[in-house]
């Protein structure tokens, strides 16, 4: 199907920024409710309009649907396109922006300038999800920094400028090292990556038995070297332990909503990478670092968790949560099976819920206390009943909870790794174990018991419009929850493919190494 579908939605959101910038004027009451209602009307036709993608998506075809193609700057190619893989995450993204625009109407700092911040962001995370072009997706996923960057550090909290410029060197460092793998491979490799090679074509090439048979060491060589230039970028942007440390710092700083929008979507980025570019593309490297990756995941998993347990703010024992699901994605992903791709990706998407949801509730009570230390709390549920209903759905999905969301995925990658290794799987349990620690602790001290502090005596609870902006993030952590399939079935095909041939290129490897030492 040929279509300019996936521009539109692509580009929406930067044509209403710059109708923001152009136009609007001033910073006055009108002028700031003209900003929010322009962002939310653009992020919720960019939603409805992806829904014409969903619905016309044929998830048995494990191809890239609603090609678009042509030419951008300098030549290079420009495609675009979705498969199994790619069209949740395009669906995550439009489906959490109009409530991050909701969740902000409460703004009053340069609205216009916040406005348009976000609604470019929109655009460049869609792009990396549905770029088909080696260097347009480098060129989304990198510029995808700055408004981050300037959302973290102008309306971030007291210590937004250190904390936005970690995040910004981590993850750009981490990237250079991807430039330096894209320019390697069209130096050896002798294809037009650099100058238009679609992603489709990689994977034929780097995943098959041409890639091995193209002058490349198969083991320990030239893939190897690549994959781990790929993979130092989308570890980053997981964040993998070791190098999680920005995340924190970024989330407690952030906005709300730059948090939502960090957590929910920007983290996925690394696992889309993985999906997209490690497994298909250098399936030997991949096969050889497995065990390597698995045993970081399990590492990051109770490490993280244990370091939430001791936390005394809020959003920093979110965003210590956040790495340690993520450990459950990577760990998925590199069991290179049916069961773990599943899981990593039905995780990524109720991980965007979830934290999504968790980030917002503290942000509704920061709105009222300006405070987000835990001890600050306690004996909400005697004020604000609705808000602890919802905060205790959430908590209970963010520890895996069956009927909800979060067990889904956590369970079928925990099945997946305990296929490929035993002890990593048994490690990655405990985490379990302290995700429920962790997560029933902080609920338990802001939530629960009597209301004693004076200064929470005239708290409210929430209000209709943060009622709205739960409502969905709580249908679908249900829905998902009790009906995985809704996921499972778009992207079955899609994961199975990839496994197939991620399995037929390892073994392809495997073989020309045989017969290289029965030659010798």
């Amino acid at each position: 199907m040929d279509t300019h579908l996936l521009s539109i939605i692509t580009f929406l959101p930067s044509f209403a920024a710059a109708i923001l910038a152009i136009f609007l004027r001033g910073d006055d009451e009108a002028a700031q409710r003209n900003a929010k209602w322009l962002a939310m009307i653009t992020t919720t036709a960019t939603f409805v309009i992806s829904l014409f993608v969903l619905f016309e998506f044929d998830p048995n075809d494990t191809g890239f649907q609603f090609l678009t193609e042509g030419e951008w700057l300098l030549g290079l190619s420009y495609r675009m396109g979705v498969d199994g893989i790619s069209i949740l995450f395009v669906m995550l993204t439009t489906f959490m922006m109009p409530l991050v625009i909701l969740a902000s109407w409460n703004v009053t700092t340069r609205v216009k300038e916040y406005m348009i911040a976000f609604l470019v962001l929109e655009t460049l995370m869609l792009g990396v999800f549905m770029a088909l072009d080696l260097v347009l997706f480098y060129v989304f996923f990198e510029a995808g920094l700055i408004p981050m960057f300037l959302i973290i550090g102008i309306w971030g909290g007291a210590n937004r400028i250190y904390a936005s410029f970690k995040f910004f060197l981590y993850t750009f460092l981490g990237s250079v090292l991807m430039l330096v793998a894209m320019v390697a491979m069209y130096a050896d490799a002798g294809t037009t990556c650099i100058g238009g090679c679609d992603i489709s074509l990689l994977n034929h090439t780097f995943g098959s038995e041409t890639f091995s048979l193209m002058g490349f060491q198969i083991v320990g060589g030239l893939q190897t070297l690549l994959f781990l230039a790929f993979f130092a970028s989308f570890a980053v942007k997981m964040p993998m332990w070791p190098v999680h440390t920005w995340l924190p710092d970024a989330h407690v700083q952030a906005p709300t909503a730059g948090s939502v929008v960090l957590a929910a979507i920007l983290l996925k980025m690394g696992g889309y990478g993985f999906l997209r570019f490690s497994i298909p593309m250098f399936p030997v490297g991949s096969d050889v670092l497995a065990p390597l990756v698995l045993w970081m995941s399990a590492i990051a998993i109770v490490y993280t968790s244990l370091v939430a347990l001791v936390q005394e703010d809020m959003k920093k024992l979110i965003a210590y949560s956040s790495v340690a699901h993520m450990g459950f994605v990577t760990m998925g992903i590199f069991a290179a099976n049916q069961q773990g791709i599943d899981g990593a990706i039905f995780q990524m998407i109720s991980h965007g819920f979830i934290s999504g949801a968790l980030f917002l509730c503290v942000g509704v009570i920061y709105d009222r206390m300006h405070t987000r230390e835990i001890d600050a709390y306690g004996g909400l549920v005697n004020r604000m009943p609705v808000y602890a209903l919802i905060f205790m759905l959430f908590t209970m999905a963010n520890v895996g909870l069956p009927g909800t969301s979060g067990f889904v995925g956590e369970f079928l990658t925990l099945m997946a790794t305990f296929q490929v290794n035993t002890w990593v799987a048994a490690v990655a349990t405990t985490g379990v174990i302290f995700s429920a620690a962790y997560a029933l602790w902080l609920y338990r001290r802001v939530v629960m018991g009597e209301l004693i502090k004076e200064s929470l005596k005239a708290i409210t609870d929430m209000t209709p419009r943060e009622r709205w902006t739960f409502a969905p993030l709580v249908v679908m952590t249900i829905l998902l929850g009790v009906y995985p399939a809704l996921v499972l079935d778009m992207i079955g095909p899609s994961v199975a493919a990839l496994v197939e041939n991620y399995a037929s290129a390892v073994e392809a490897a495997q073989s020309l190494i045989q017969t290289a030492e029965a030659a010798n």
